[in-house]
């Protein structure tokens, strides 16, 4: 909270405040974080602190999807003369505030140290449905329905069906928030919420939703993930306005053609397994989260349809490229384009009928083939992160040595490569993972000595590999983990520099010593099925 403060009389009136004059424990907790809220100075980021009230006690809450609830909500405007900021961005510098406020705690970070969720202490809880207690029901609360006013209730979570359907019919008609885990969801219910913006369903027992779905005009966030719905209906290409819609782990086989009319669509979420006719993510111009594309062979979509999401943030991940014939097909994706795509995976599905052609030249059609498309999937130089898996080509892309923002590659089931790229170059690159590349006989050569900033390495499932020659430049090594690696003859050498290390041998039945330089550093030492001296 002090962080917000510039002058020396914000920081005297806080120093001042009857509060500290409160005996320890709860109360005086409760009465600092309702001096912490009292602070915010956005109206509507208080609003948004209340909101985290529809969630349960010590419930993990996902970063991305609390902003998203936020903004069907309709509470993230950009400041005056900001007009081309994002929802998005405004959501997340509303998320950090709350965060250095200390109202979230428990944070769980990725690999670079961005928060994916996070939870609220009780107390926090408490206070979160104590400023929003006026227009929410909670479960909690269920037993004393009879004390609120129901015209004034705009958000309910995870009520019984029997409490919802003895609200009139004025009240869920001004409902703007639903959160249910039931078994049953009648179909009639969506016919009475007609300002309803937020329906989330997540985990609840159904196998269906209704045709009503599609009265739901003003809807901007469904979430019918973990249900066992196996189809969507027609009616879902009528809501217009929906922004968000989660689908993971359903029962879903395949999305309807009629989803082509959600415009307004920025984030969509579903398994890799589902069929998505094609014509239906080409028209989704708006999307910035897109978790998979999958190629279609004849009736699935074609790489081109990637062209027009020119908004596409975050990952992205595109399978079956088996599909994509040349490198003039593979460049309508339009990737360099798209400078808001962080994180790339490249796969191609292995193929049993030409695996044997496949391995056995590596001048084949195939591979000439898959080098051709991977070349036209240039991505920006912006990219942080990249694997590539199931490539049959000989060699690998000259753009990946443009890629200087480049923090983690992976490079899986390449069996024709002999050689990987000069990746110690990349001058932010921190994470190496390589494995099961058949034909890799050396890390190192072609110029790959030196890894100024890379923390943590892995080769696994490389028989051919004989040698790691990087001879310098390896200070901020942390881990270095090889398995199943039978020729390899030799390790890294250092000269020192190397503050601590985590070294993991397994399976390396030709290793017979390790570099000194290496085991003066080691913090941590495992070797399995390895005959080796020191």
């Amino acid at each position: 909270m002090m962080r917000t403060k510039n002058s020396r009389e914000e920081w005297l009136l806080i120093q001042k405040s009857q509060i500290w004059e409160l005996p320890e424990g709860n109360e005086r907790i409760m009465s600092v974080l309702k001096l912490s809220f009292q602070n915010l100075k956005s109206s509507l980021l208080k609003q948004c602190f209340a909101y985290c009230s529809m969630f349960p006690e010590d419930f993990t809450i996902e970063r991305e999807k609390l902003i998203q609830l936020w903004m069907a909500q309709g509470l993230l405007h950009p400041s005056p003369g900001q007009h081309m900021e994002q929802m998005e961005d405004i959501g997340n510098e509303y998320f950090n505030i709350l965060c250095q406020n200390s109202l979230f705690q428990d944070v769980t970070k990725d690999d670079d140290g961005i928060i994916e969720d996070c939870k609220m202490h009780d107390l926090v809880h408490d206070l979160a449905k104590e400023v929003s207690k006026c227009e929410s029901l909670m479960q909690e609360l269920k037993n004393v329905m009879e004390d609120h006013n129901t015209l004034e209730i705009r958000h309910v979570s995870h009520v019984p069906i029997l409490t919802l359907e003895r609200m009139s019919e004025s009240s869920m008609a001004r409902l703007r928030s639903l959160f249910m885990s039931d078994d049953q969801v009648p179909s009639t219910i969506f016919l009475k919420l007609r300002a309803l913006r937020v329906l989330d369903l997540e985990e609840a027992g159904i196998e269906e939703l209704p045709n009503s779905i599609g009265k739901l005009k003003h809807l901007r966030y469904l979430d019918i993930s973990y249900t066992r719905i196996q189809a969507l209906p027609k009616s879902i290409g009528k809501l217009y306005n929906l922004q968000t819609l989660r689908m993971r782990r359903t029962d879903l086989k395949k999305l309807p053609q009629e989803m082509k009319n959600l415009i307004n669509l920025r984030h969509v979420y579903f398994d890799e397994e589902i069929e998505i006719p094609a014509g239906i993510l080409g028209k989704l111009s708006n999307l910035r989260t897109l978790p998979y594309f999958s190629v279609g062979k004849e009736t699935g979509p074609g790489i081109g349809e990637l062209g027009g999401l020119k908004q596409l943030k975050g990952r992205l991940t595109i399978l079956n490229l088996e599909h994509v014939k040349s490198e003039e097909e593979a460049k309508k994706a339009k990737l360099e384009e798209k400078r808001d795509v962080c994180e790339l995976t490249f796969e191609w599905t292995r193929d049993d009928k030409n695996e044997e052609e496949s391995e056995s030249s590596t001048s084949s059609s195939i591979n000439d083939e898959h080098e051709q498309v991977l070349e036209g999937l240039r991505p920006d130089t912006n990219l942080q992160r990249l694997q590539i898996e199931g490539f049959r080509g000989a060699r690998f892309p000259s753009w990946v040595m443009c890629l200087n923002n480049l923090k983690k590659i992976k490079l899986f089931d390449c069996p024709n490569c002999e050689g990987v790229p000069a990746l110690g170059q990349l001058p932010n690159l921190r994470r190496v993972k390589i494995c099961r590349m058949d034909n890799l006989k050396c890390v190192g050569a072609d110029g790959l000595d030196s890894f100024p900033l890379v923390e943590h390495m892995s080769i696994f499932g490389c028989p051919s590999l004989e040698s790691i020659r990087i001879t310098q430049g390896i200070a901020s090594l942390r881990e270095l983990i090889i398995k199943d690696c039978d020729n390899l003859t030799s390790l890294p050498t250092t000269q020192g520099g190397i503050a601590s290390l985590e070294l993991e041998i397994s399976k390396c039945d030709r290793l017979s010593s390790l570099p000194s330089g290496l085991l003066l550093r080691c913090t941590s030492l495992k070797l399995r099925y390895a005959i080796i001296s020191p």
